[in-house]
C-alpha cells in the first residue's frame, strides 16, 4: 500500500487519504499547541502560503505523546491554531506517532532516515516529513529545524520543480 492509499481522519473526524495529494509535495509535521517549538506554526503557516499556488501542502498531525503538550480537543485545536497563528493549512486527527500504537502513516515515515542517517522514532513535536508527489518520503527534518530553514525550503523547491 502506498502513502497515498493509508487511511486517515481530518481533525474534523472525516476520512480522508493522503491520495487528495497525489502528484503534489506535502510536508507532513506532528504538532502541538503547548511546547517551547509551537512558535514554528508561523513558518508553517509562512510556507503554506509561499507554496501553495505550486502545489504544495503542510499537514499538521497533532501528536499528544510528548509531555502532553496538545491535551486538547480537536475543536479546541482548530481554534487555537487558526486564532493563534491564523493557520490555514489542514490538520489531521489526534495521532500517535511513536510506540506500539504508532499510526500507519507514521510507521511509514520513521523508516525514512534524517540527513545523519537516522531513522526510527519522532524525536518530539515539529518533526518534519517531505513527501513527493509520488507518495515517497524524500527528506525528514528533525523538530528544531526551523520550518524555513534553508534545507527544508531546497527540498521542497526541488519537489515543485
Amino acid at each position: 500500500m502506498s502513502l497515498h492509499q493509508i487511511p486517515l481522519s481530518t481533525l474534523s473526524g472525516e476520512p480522508t487519504t493522503l491520495g487528495e495529494y497525489a502528484g503534489n509535495p506535502i510536508l507532513i509535521v506532528n504538532v502541538a499547541s503547548k511546547c517551547g517549538l509551537t512558535p514554528q506554526y508561523e513558518g508553517l503557516e509562512r510556507l503554506q502560503k509561499t507554496y501553495a499556488e505550486r502545489g504544495f501542502t503542510v499537514l499538521g498531525v497533532p501528536c499528544n505523546q510528548f509531555a502532553g503538550q496538545e491535551p486538547g480537543t480537536a475543536e479546541e485545536i482548530e481554534s487555537f491554531c487558526s486564532r493563534t497563528y491564523g493557520v490555514t493549512f489542514p490538520m489531521l486527527a489526534k495521532t500517535e506517532v511513536n510506540g506500539p500504537g504508532r499510526d500507519e502513516l507514521y510507521q511509514r515515515l520513521t523508516a525514512h532516515p534524517d540527513a545523519s542517517g537516522e531513522a526510527g522514532d519522532v524525536q518530539w513535536n515539529f518533526e518534519k516529513f517531505l513527501v513527493s508527489g509520488a507518495g515517497e518520503v524524500v527528506a525528514r527534518f528533525r523538530p528544531r529545524t526551523e520550518p524555513e530553514a534553508p534545507e527544508v525550503v531546497a527540498a521542497i523547491e526541488k519537489q515543485l520543480g
